[in-house]
């Protein structure tokens, strides 16, 4: 069962009833192996359910919407913080809910298909290779990050190698290099050389590494890597963990609000806008991911905040971390792509 259109469920805010029909349960849905059809169960013994929806496109929390509120707050005295016997004991946490409308032209769909093959998602520039790495080479380049500090930001830490990346302005300062890339990297910076998807004229001299290691459940906001600040071609090698990376096309230059400055290529509340094309990848650990062309300068990737990712109706829970490796090439001039749409050089 789908959220209704053109609507959307939140908490009641200060002075709204607290109450409601809508009740929302965390814990509990398919990524945590719980069936639509056994919540229907389980909840209708309070009374006649409307719906059960997805509330959000964790897979771990729904909304059960009933008729009247007398039945919603059955269930919640009955099932909130306590053991469920019909669903294997699971605790749930329920909180009451509003349905509120909101403008279908702006609505996202919370879910889009995964695929395991970049060709499938038609996405030109967008490549991936799995098993770029041995697991023994996995292992020795974990090793290696790991004997070096890291950073640490909000929710994730990292490295920086040859420039360091300034999250604030999401570019390089090109007059501070931190020096060469590690030797540690040396043999896969020279492997993506002969990249099977590279044109043959095509000049890859990488000089910028960024390690990122993100926790279970952290993901990363919707972007384009500023185009200001590296080359056409970035590559991006998974390890330790797996993930889904989505990728996000907002159609007639409404990738960003006007109000933004040009720079800030990040989109941190993507739902807001129309016309946007979607497609999902699943990143198992050692692929090497390859970005260029329409695929890096045209389309945002984003990582979903989840701890269970979910692949063709099967529930892929995240490892204790992921690590990724992004390599990339500082651009010296202006860049000149042919998406000035997307482009804070030809703002």
């Amino acid at each position: 069962m789908g959220a209704p259109s053109n609507s959307r469920f939140r908490r009641p805010k200060a002075g709204e009833d607290e109450r409601s029909p809508n009740l929302f349960v965390a814990n509990c849905g398919p990524a945590v192996g719980v069936s639509y059809e056994a919540i229907g169960s389980v909840f209708s013994a309070f009374g006649d359910v409307k719906g059960i929806y997805a509330a959000d496109d964790s897979g771990a929390r729904v909304i059960v919407s009933y008729f009247d509120e007398g039945s919603a707050q059955a269930a919640f005295n009955s099932l909130h913080s306590r053991p469920c016997p019909d669903l294997a004991n699971r605790f749930l946490h329920i909180s009451y809910s509003v349905l509120e409308d909101s403008p279908a032209p702006r609505h996202i769909t919370s879910s889009v298909p995964v695929s395991l093959v970049a060709s499938e998602l038609n996405i030109p520039g967008l490549h991936l290779l799995h098993d770029f790495v041995s697991a023994k080479e996995e292992e020795e380049l974990l090793a290696a990050v790991d004997s070096r500090p890291w950073n640490n930001l909000s929710k994730r830490r990292v490295q920086h190698y040859g420039y360091e990346f300034c999250y604030d302005i999401r570019n390089v300062n090109t007059k501070q290099c931190l020096g060469e890339l590690p030797s540690f990297v040396s043999s896969i910076v020279e492997r993506v050389s002969s990249f099977p998807n590279l044109d043959d004229s095509t000049s890859v001299a990488l000089d910028q590494l960024t390690v990122n290691e993100y926790p279970p459940g952290v993901g990363l906001s919707p972007h384009i890597d500023t185009h200001s600040a590296f080359e056409g071609l970035i590559f991006s090698l998974s390890l330790a963990g797996p993930c889904i990376m989505e990728f996000r096309r907002y159609l007639e230059g409404s990738w960003l609000p006007n109000s933004v400055p040009g720079m800030n290529m990040a989109v941190e509340n993507p739902d807001d806008y129309s016309s946007v094309l979607r497609r999902a990848i699943y990143l198992p650990p050692r692929s090497m991911l390859l970005l260029s062309g329409e695929a890096r300068y045209a389309w945002n990737h984003y990582i979903p905040h989840h701890k269970i990712d979910m692949v063709n109706d099967t529930g892929i829970r995240r490892a204790s971390r992921r690590v990724s490796f992004t390599f990339r090439k500082v651009r010296e001039g202006p860049c000149r792509c042919k998406f000035p749409q997307y482009c804070d050089s030809q703002k």
